[in-house]
């Protein structure tokens, strides 16, 4: 995609800074869907009538889809220009957002969550791209940090705008919310961007490599979903799935790595230093995304939080590390970047270690107090990572390897979310029967019953207090296996040689 150096001239100072501002904020409302919907599962599954397992549907279905669609954003942007494709995607996204709040079914509110990841993916990168053309190379600095602000800021809003709209209206608004940002951009986008406007230029597409990408992401998505409902490899469908996607995925490497337009340029793994990089990445954000995950269900479900309160306890991550990224910005450029984030990547593990202590005693500030102090150490492994995988493979690959790294982030808080949730649910189980064969009730079942308590109710109390804490021990331990996989990540980035030269970044997303 051509990026002329006088395109940024075309528009006034004034034009420029609104076109900025619309590009930051549909950046904000993309990065925000990633999260709102995380504490409001309970919501949608009780209104539902679905199980909270089957609610994660929702986030998944979103993440996946939008991992699919992101490497195609280049081929796209180039087939369609680049304005133009975020307008579409802007359409499509607030579209989306309408027929999600109208659901009434799990099958129509994942089906639109597909919709809406398909139609977001290319706005993240777009946004991004779309600053660069409208801005002088002197400033370009400065307004990254403005869209950097808006994608730390996301994650941070996502769980307290989720929480608060779903305890005090309805969880169908964290949907309709999306619409008037929608049309604001869509209209900002008419008016303000057509002068940035790309040359189309029609390229082949590998259709094979793309069916093959959706066939196997697909089976391997459908497969970690409903195996925690159908005893994972003891179902037959399960099973066929898994070859399904198996064989997808080795017919998707051989045709990708032989295709002359490969869909999506696999070549880019030949270097060690993107390599580890990706995968310190992907191991990273699974790792991190567990706690995301489990934390605001755990408040709600078995700690009687409102979605608010448990959206306020796990959004200070972001906050702190919005204040760290100028920081870590400016040493990016003297120290080694792999001492940034191996010291990054332990610290989140040692914080999620510090909540494997957890009990159902804690308190508002016992859960907040890791989260805010974990803040501190996501920019020291987000923005070095950046240049490390970036600055390992040539210039002309870079945005091959940013839209892989994308890609691979996004995939791996998918299948996160399914391991991580069959892990808690299995614990869950186990941590039960071993309380239940370890505790002598009879003591606890007199006190109730010498109180008042019918034998039935003391029965049910002691039964709830065993799954709360069989609920509470279960999640310690999928925090253990988390600090686990940081502590191999933090370890892993050495694999990777020291990035020399200077990063462009802008292509990063």
């Amino acid at each position: 995609m051509s990026r002329p150096a006088e395109s940024f001239s075309r528009l006034s100072p004034r034009h420029r800074l609104l076109a900025g501002l619309t590009l930051a904020l549909s950046n904000f409302m993309v990065v925000l869907d990633l999260t709102i919907a995380n504490v409001s599962v309970p919501h949608i599954a009780g209104n539902l009538g679905i199980s909270a397992d089957q609610g994660t549907w929702i986030i998944t279905s979103y993440a996946v889809a939008e991992a699919i669609c992101v490497p195609l954003t280049g081929w796209l942007a180039q087939r369609f220009g680049a304005v133009r494709l975020f307008i579409l995607g802007m359409v499509g996204f607030g579209l989306f957002s309408l027929l999600c709040g109208l659901s009434m079914t799990l099958g129509m509110i994942v089906a639109c969550r597909i919709g809406q990841g398909l139609c977001g993916g290319p706005l993240m990168p777009m946004s991004q791209t779309l600053l660069m053309r409208i801005y002088p190379p002197e400033r370009r600095g400065r307004i990254m940090g403005l869209w950097a602000m808006t994608t730390l800021l996301g994650p941070a809003f996502g769980p307290i705008v989720g929480g608060y709209i779903s305890d005090s209206w309805s969880w169908h608004w964290i949907f309709f919310i999306n619409l008037p940002i929608a049309a604001l951009c869509v209209f900002s986008a008419v008016v303000l961007l057509r002068p940035v406007e790309t040359e189309r230029v029609k390229l082949p597409i590998d259709y094979i490599g793309l069916s093959l990408l959706v066939f196997w992401i697909g089976c391997l998505q459908v497969m970690l979903d409903i195996g925690r409902d159908r005893d994972w490899f003891g179902d037959p469908l399960i099973v066929i799935l898994t070859v399904l996607a198996a064989i997808g995925f080795c017919i998707f490497l051989i045709w990708e790595l032989t295709e002359e337009h490969p869909i999506v340029d696999l070549r880019v793994f030949r270097h060690v230093g993107f390599t580890s990089g990706v995968f310190t990445l992907a191991l990273c954000y699974g790792a991190y995304f567990a706690g995301i995950i489990i934390i605001p269900q755990w408040l709600q479900m078995s700690m009687g939080y409102t979605a608010a309160w448990s959206g306020l306890a796990t959004a200070f991550t972001a906050m702190t590390a919005m204040f760290m990224a100028p920081v870590v910005g400016r040493l990016v450029d003297r120290v080694d970047v792999r001492i940034m984030i191996s010291a990054g990547v332990a610290w989140i593990g040692l914080m999620t270690l510090w909540r494997a202590q957890w009990t159902t005693d804690a308190d508002f500030w016992t859960v907040a107090m890791p989260q805010m102090i974990q803040g501190f150490g996501m920019p020291f492994f987000m923005i070095p990572l950046t240049t490390l995988t970036l600055g390992s493979v040539r210039p002309e690959e870079t945005a091959s390897a940013a839209g892989m790294q994308n890609f691979l982030r996004t995939l791996a808080i998918a299948i996160s979310t399914s391991i991580v949730l069959t892990g808690w649910g299995d614990g869950q189980r186990v941590s039960r029967n071993e309380l239940v064969s370890a505790l002598k009730p009879d003591g606890a079942m007199a006190d109730l019953t010498s109180h008042g308590f019918t034998q039935e109710q003391a029965r049910q109390m002691v039964s709830n207090l065993v799954d709360a804490q069989s609920v509470a021990v279960s999640m310690n331990h999928v925090f253990h296996i988390a600090a686990m996989a940081l502590f191999l990540a933090a370890a892993m980035v050495w694999l990777a040689p020291r990035p020399t030269g200077t990063v462009d970044r802008s292509a990063a997303h």
